[in-house]
């Protein structure tokens, strides 16, 4: 069966089509594909997978056509990115208030 297995960074994207064997698992796909080869800083002990955007296990079994996709760790909390947005935002307007008289 048909499957692709994808992988991104911000300046390079990879999007591999393979056959797989039915009973194939997201772990069988991903290294089939060779991608780990591709990129080294793959780390299956760490980087989170899934089909579709949704998050799944390396021995979930795959169907005909799934996207295989290996995310990569966030490099910012985006909590706390909008929380110092939000502090930032705060202070540039409480520096346009003018002084009452």
């Amino acid at each position: 069966m048909i499957v692709e297995v994808a992988y991104a960074l911000a300046d390079k994207q990879s999007l591999l089509t393979i056959e797989v064997k039915r009973g194939s698992t997201l772990k069988d796909a991903i290294e089939a594909s060779g991608i780990l080869e591709s990129f080294k800083q793959i780390d299956l002990t760490k980087d989170r997978v899934g089909i579709f955007s949704k998050f799944a296990s390396l021995d979930t079994i795959l169907q005909e056509k799934d996207r295989v996709e290996i995310y990569r760790s966030l490099v910012a909390d985006p909590k706390e990115v909008r929380k110092e947005r939000a502090a930032m935002v705060k202070a540039m307007q409480s520096d346009k208030i003018p002084n009452s008289r």
